[in-house]
Order: structure tokens, then C-alpha cells, then sequence
């Protein structure tokens, strides 16, 4: 009987690989480079790399895809939304237990809780992407 063995390759990354490349990465309106990175580029950059699925490049049209999640019923790769203002939108990627994957204006690459107090207050809605 063959033996069977796991192959590693590089398909085999998950956002804690994108995170490590990524963290502290400033934050860049537009951007979509290590030196610097908005929201929604780095939503496309980790769906990029885990999924191989190309996101659309804004917010706006990324909020659009994919179903509606309750927070309840949230698993890792789903998308986090946020109201950030009056116009303003903020997108990151949900890791599980309360956390997510986004790029801060304040701090760049990071992992943040969705109970953080000001998290909690500008949350919009969670979206799975099929």
C-alpha cells in the first residue's frame, strides 16, 4: 500500500501567513503596497493569497458581495464592515473568537476585537464571500 503524505505548497497560506507578511504596514489612502496599504487593498491582498480570489478593489463593491452573517454564525475569511462616518467605510477580515485582520489608519497591519469599544460602536455588517 502506498504511503500518503501531506504536501505542504504554497496554496497552503492562511491569514496568520498574511499576517505576519503584513504587520505594522502603514496605512496609505489608495495604497496597496508594504509601504503603505488601505483597508480594502489588504482585504484583496489576503483573499489574494489565501483563496486566490480576486476582491474588487473599494469597499462600496466589496460590501456587495457575498450573503449577509450574523456575528453569531461568523468563521474565519469572512468580511467585517464597519461605518466609520457619515461616508466613510472600513473593511477587514474576521479570524475567529471576536477578532480581525485589517489595516488601521491610526496603526497599520493589525489584529483587532470586534468588542473593542470603538470597534463595537462603528460595526456595520459581516459578509461570507462564496
Amino acid at each position: 500500500m502506498a504511503k500518503h503524505t501531506a504536501k505542504v505548497d504554497a496554496n497552503d497560506i492562511d491569514f496568520t501567513n498574511v499576517y505576519d507578511v503584513w504587520k505594522g504596514t502603514p496605512y496609505r489612502l489608495g495604497g496597496n503596497t508594504k509601504r503603505g496599504i488601505d483597508c480594502s487593498a489588504f482585504v484583496q491582498v489576503g483573499y489574494s493569497s489565501v483563496y486566490e480570489k480576486m476582491l474588487p478593489r473599494t469597499t462600496s463593491e466589496q460590501v456587495k458581495l457575498g450573503r449577509y452573517v450574523a456575528v453569531a454564525n461568523a468563521k474565519e475569511g469572512d468580511l467585517v464592515f464597519f461605518k466609520t462616518g457619515y461616508t466613510t467605510r472600513h473593511v477587514g477580515i474576521y479570524l475567529g473568537g471576536a477578532e480581525f485582520l485589517h489595516a488601521s489608519t491610526s496603526r497599520g497591519v493589525i489584529i483587532s476585537r470586534l468588542d473593542n469599544p470603538y470597534w463595537s460602536r462603528k460595526f456595520w455588517q459581516i459578509r461570507r464571500i462564496n
